[in-house]
């Protein structure tokens, strides 16, 4: 299917593994934020990291995808409103993502969220039983994490996020990443994404995500 979401919305430190290696506190609910339109791009893309930045990370995610307009829903009604799933990417610019106390100018650049717009339908295919989240770059396995780790569950986070957004049909939510990103290690073991790297995200189930770094 085609994307063309209105809204892509992001949640930060949603594993707990993750928090834990970032010295992050576990969120009493769900942390949103945002990517603009232009990060968004389809499976085998070529994407180009900008020469202004170089501590770049992968972040592999579930991704949720809309299908139905949600505002102010709860909890037993999101469900209804999820068309499905698919293999996502949150590449992240780690100098520039914590200058301010908002990360997005650090998530925002072109390219920056990479999804297989080979999307599962929510009847085929459910979060609610573990799923294994994996990431390799260039064939190396640096991210092993399980759905079941997630803090906040898809039908919890599609509800909070109605709160405060409209959602309409088409959006996409990032949902979190495990534990495994470069900014999870100490400095002196931080090995940064370059150009000429693949990075590759597989959630059991879902067709994996590839992506070429220019």
């Amino acid at each position: 299917m085609h994307l063309s979401p209105s809204k892509i919305i992001c949640v930060g430190l949603n594993y707990r593994d993750h928090a834990e290696e970032t010295k992050g506190e576990v969120p009493p609910q769900p942390m949103f934020f945002s990517k603009f339109s232009d990060t968004l791009v389809p499976n085998k893309s070529n994407v180009l990291l900008p020469r202004t930045q170089r501590c770049f990370d992968y972040e592999g995610e579930l991704v949720i995808v809309l299908g139905a307009d949600a505002y102010n829903i709860s909890e037993q009604e999101a469900d209804s409103r999820i068309y499905g799933y698919a293999a996502g990417n949150d590449l992240s610019a780690r100098d520039c993502q914590f200058i301010s106390g908002q990360w997005l100018i650090g998530k925002s650049f072109p390219g920056f969220a990479p999804v297989n717009f080979d999307v599962v339908p929510a009847a085929d295919w459910s979060p609610y039983e573990e799923k294994y989240i994996c990431t390799y770059v260039n064939g190396e396995l640096k991210q092993n994490g399980s759905t079941g780790n997630m803090i906040f569950s898809p039908r919890e986070i599609v509800a909070a996020a109605s709160k405060y957004f409209a959602l309409k049909a088409g959006d996409i939510i990032f949902t979190g990443t495990p534990a495994g990103v470069q900014l999870g290690k100490p400095k002196g073991e931080r090995v940064w994404l370059t150009a000429g790297d693949t990075v590759t995200v597989e959630i059991e189930g879902l067709p994996q995500l590839v992506t070429y770094l220019k």
